[in-house]
């Protein structure tokens, strides 16, 4: 593996299908550019149609614009439907996706916004479109974390939804944790199939617009050191499209910046927290996500070594 992989790495792409989410903008439009810059015939997956339409015509490629609401399941469900119909075969799913540090809202279906966005949106676009990835061999779910799945980061199974109280610290933490465990543990089902692999990554400190929600004390020390911590999209971007392209990736990984702190740099194989390794914890999520979101994967249970 590169040392210094960048997008010269990326192995020709056409004839195959990437669907991106978010991708009128920062990491989103980064990885779609890239993508259909090498030959891919690329969805950008967006809540707002004209955005979308905008960041399309800035691609030079192959681009389509797929409207997409992650915090409304009728929404997830009517573009699944539409990508399917339009889409018979689909090689890469990118759930790029997100929203960082919100004040506490609740979506149309009554979930908390960050771990609808961030994790059961994502979830329920994934299992609605998987079996349009299992026949393609070498396809790929990639799902973006953070290193904020380390930061006050725990499935909170007995308050979700932060009714009770509510840190958009912590909400964010449990929603990049849960990104890791649904990506371990659906690669964990997809390994009897030996075609699709699921990968996760992270972009490290990047400039992006997440963080314009984030707490005062956050966003002043991040301003002051901008210069010296926050790369440009297209390096963020970086290790999404090592997790999705590169040949050597194998499912289960997870791809990150490569200098010490994992902010900035070129992409290498990093790796998650401890907790995001708990594979009770990692099942038990994958059951409540199928509850909340009413949406079943054609792949079962992954069988445990004795």
């Amino acid at each position: 593996m590169s040392d210094k992989w960048t997008e010269r790495h990326i192995p020709d792409q056409h004839g195959r299908v990437a669907i991106v989410t978010g991708a009128n903008t920062g990491l989103g439009f980064a990885t779609a550019r890239a993508l259909a810059a090498r030959g891919a015939h690329v969805v950008l997956a967006v809540r707002n149609v004209e955005k979308g339409r905008q960041a399309a015509d800035r691609i030079d490629g192959r681009v389509d614009v797929q409207v997409l609401d992650l915090t409304s399941l009728d929404s997830i469900r009517s573009a699944a439907a539409e990508l399917r119909a339009a889409h018979p075969r689909i090689d890469l799913l990118i759930n790029n996706a997100g929203v960082m540090y919100t004040p506490r809202e609740t979506t149309v279906d009554g979930f908390e916004l960050q771990f609808a966005t961030n994790h059961l949106g994502h979830f329920a676009l994934t299992g609605l479109l998987l079996d349009r990835l299992l026949p393609v061999p070498g396809s790929r779910v990639v799902t973006v974390s953070s290193t904020g799945h380390r930061i006050k980061a725990a499935i909170h199974f007995d308050d979700l939804q932060w009714e009770r109280s509510y840190s958009r610290v912590g909400a964010y933490g449990q929603a990049k944790l849960a990104n890791l465990m649904f990506t371990y543990e659906l690669n964990r089902r997809l390994a009897a199939r030996g075609t699709t692999s699921a990968v996760a990554a992270h972009p490290g400190v990047s400039n992006t617009d997440l963080m314009r929600n984030a707490p005062a004390v956050l966003r002043v020390p991040v301003n002051l050191l901008a210069p010296v911590l926050i790369q440009k999209s297209a390096m963020g971007a970086l290790p999404t499209l090592r997790a999705a392209t590169d040949p050597a990736v194998r499912g289960g990984e997870y791809y990150g910046p490569g200098n010490r702190g994992e902010t900035r740099g070129h992409p290498r194989r990093v790796e998650s927290s401890p907790e995001s390794h708990e594979e009770a914890v990692q099942r038990r999520l994958w059951a409540v996500s199928e509850e909340l979101t009413g949406v079943t994967f054609p792949v079962g249970e992954a069988v445990l070594p004795a």
